[in-house]
């Protein structure tokens, strides 16, 4: 009882971390490309809801087709994401283009796995929901994947730091993020498709 005579009640929140089933697959030569482990830990650190995925790294020409397939860009990108109409799991794709991310990574001056960990990380959201097609959601989802990064120990990749070196800010509204209209690395045509 309180003070005041009043019975109180204490009630206990129990949050459960979501579940994470993770497919890791290397297309290309896998040698100084993130482990399965740490493609882990940066895909569960960015979860909100239980998932499926896969990530998968390929090499310019899978890259090029995929963009060029699914949003009608010609051009290998770092990240490709594909969501897939899942009701009780999410599930999705992330597809890195590992020469775009080590080109990337060494003119903005990073080591390759920070700039991996930052692109899961955007992927991973992508996939649950956030975008960068207005400032505002930009601004929302730079904060977030900031954020994540900082627990791993890694610098925030929308810093002045890596500006004019490089860095490639998300599209704004009108970037060509568009439904796909068949499957990209995975094995059902994603509902959605986003990429960097």
């Amino acid at each position: 009882m309180s003070s005041t005579g009043r019975r109180t009640t204490v009630r206990t929140l129990v949050v459960r971390t979501p579940r994470l089933r993770l497919d890791v697959q290397y297309a290309v030569a896998a040698t100084t490309l993130p482990t399965a482990a740490a493609l882990r830990r940066w895909a569960r650190a960015a979860l909100g809801r239980d998932a499926r995925v896969a990530i998968r790294f390929v090499g310019e020409r899978e890259g090029r087709a995929l963009n060029d397939r699914y949003r009608g860009q010609d051009h290998a990108t770092n990240v490709l994401t594909f969501v897939y109409d899942e009701v009780d799991l999410l599930a999705g794709d992330l597809v890195l283009c590992a020469p775009v991310l080590r080109r990337e990574a060494k003119a903005q001056g990073k080591p390759l796995p920070d700039h991996c960990a930052h692109l899961v990380v955007h992927g991973m959201l992508h996939l649950q929901g956030l975008d960068h097609d207005t400032e505002r959601k930009a601004r929302r989802m730079e904060s977030r994947e900031a954020a994540i990064l900082a627990t791993f120990g890694i610098a925030d990749p929308y810093a002045p730091a890596y500006a004019g070196a490089g860095h490639d800010k998300p599209a704004k509204a009108g970037s060509g993020h568009r439904r796909p209209a068949k499957a990209g690395a995975g094995h059902r045509p994603p509902a959605r498709a986003a990429a960097r």
